[in-house]
Parts: C-alpha cells; structure tokens; sequence
C-alpha cells in the first residue's frame, strides 16, 4: 500500500485507507469547515459518519482548510487497488499521460 503523504496523513489516521480516497474524491478542493459536534446534516457526515466525523472535527488544526486533491498518490493508491490506467484517469479527471508519468516516477508528491 502507498504510504500517505503529509498532506493526506490526518485524514488517513482517523478514515483508514477506503475512506481517505472516498472523502478527498468527493471533497478535494473543497473549503470545509469540520465540525466537532456534528449535527446530522452535513455531507462529511453523511459519506464518513456521526464518529469520524467528530473525529476529523477534532483533529481540524492539523487538516488544512481546503481538502487536498491528492492526485497523484490516488493514482499510485488505485494502481495498487488495481485500476487501469485509463480507469484511475477517468476517476481523477486527467490524463492517461499524466496517470502512467505518476506511476512511473513513483514520486507520490
């Protein structure tokens, strides 16, 4: 499994590896602000849940306040997972070029 990078790291403490790569595609680029008392409404708790919710709400001075889009270690995550290269470029909106240059470098930054 490709290690998280800093950036990804506190998500990847409090979400596990599935989760991480569900939230920052579904909230990559997003200026958020975490809740540390959910209240039932929101997205963040709707895709991780009432308890990491709360969790990532606690742990927000170490999450930056615009999620990072992280594509390259998607990419080397979902080259692990499995996915072709084409499949990880249609999930990550880039290129095939740009998919297999990030894997071939095998810089995940």
């Amino acid at each position: 499994m490709p290690r998280p990078t800093a950036q990804v790291a506190p998500f990847f403490e409090v979400l596990g590896l599935d989760l991480t790569v569900e939230f920052i595609l579904a909230f990559g680029g997003a200026d958020l602000n975490l809740s540390e008392d959910p209240k039932g409404r929101g997205m963040v708790e709707t895709l991780v849940g009432y308890e990491k919710a709360k969790t990532l709400g606690e742990s927000a001075h170490r999450i930056p306040r615009r999620i990072p889009l992280a594509k390259r270690w998607l990419a080397h995550v979902l080259a692990w997972k499995g996915y072709s290269a084409a499949a990880i470029a249609r999930t990550l909106r880039v290129s095939e070029v740009s998919v297999r240059q990030w894997l071939k470098d095998g810089r995940l930054v």
